[in-house]
């Protein structure tokens, strides 16, 4: 549901509290026990289910992860031109995305999926952002899973004929149990790497 008509919902909420704190012998009679019901539980519990739904959604956009600044040299590896960074290649050839990029890719590494350590670790993040201070440097929790990958790729002529993935018949068995990790050393190991952002060329799609 659009922000907008939360809101109103709210807005509505909120008039029929104060009608009846103003004026609480309404109650008194049917109609107006039904409207303190409403007003009371229903309306209450049915905008926070809708808030919370629109921003569910509001959080899997990219510009949501980069409003945190910590997080904005993230945002600027996706600009690189260099086919070589994963993300960069991913992002510029909407290979993902790209206003749900950060999600497509994370998508176990947030308050709204995940087991219930991804929603501690997503309380965490707001606590960093809003009361702490963000570890430097940011690392993942845990080893990059290849099912962020597999999610996507799996089945596709060009992952599963790829030359490398069928070089050896175990490889492919590997990637797929996650016991050789897509971003390994020697694979698709150049990912963000954000400490070399100032030593490279940026695309601009404005050109």
């Amino acid at each position: 549901m659009p922000t907008a008509a939360v809101l109103v919902l709210a807005g509505i909420t909120i008039i029929l509290i104060v009608v009846l704190i103003a004026r609480p012998e309404i109650t008194l009679a049917r109609g107006g026990k039904i409207v303190a019901f409403l007003s009371l539980f229903i309306f209450p519990v049915f905008t926070g289910f809708l808030g919370l739904e629109n921003h569910f959604e509001r959080s899997k956009q990219t510009s949501f992860c980069l409003s945190c600044h910590v997080m904005g040299n993230y945002g600027r590896s996706l600009y690189v031109d260099n086919p070589d960074y994963i993300p960069a290649a991913h992002f510029q050839n909407n290979r993902v995305p790209r206003e749900e990029a950060c999600y497509t890719c994370h998508t176990d590494y947030t308050l709204y999926t995940g087991g219930i350590k991804a929603k501690v670790r997503g309380l965490h993040h707001l606590y960093a952002q809003y009361i702490s201070t963000p570890h430097q440097p940011i690392k993942l929790y845990t080893p990059y899973n290849n099912r962020e990958c597999l999610h996507c790729h799996l089945g596709s002529r060009k992952f599963e004929e790829g030359a490398v993935h069928t070089a050896d018949p175990q490889t492919m068995a590997d990637i797929k149990s996650n016991k050789l990790s897509c971003v390994s050393s020697g694979c698709h190991n150049t990912v963000h790497n954000v400490g070399e952002l100032d030593k490279v060329k940026y695309w601009n799609p404005q050109q």
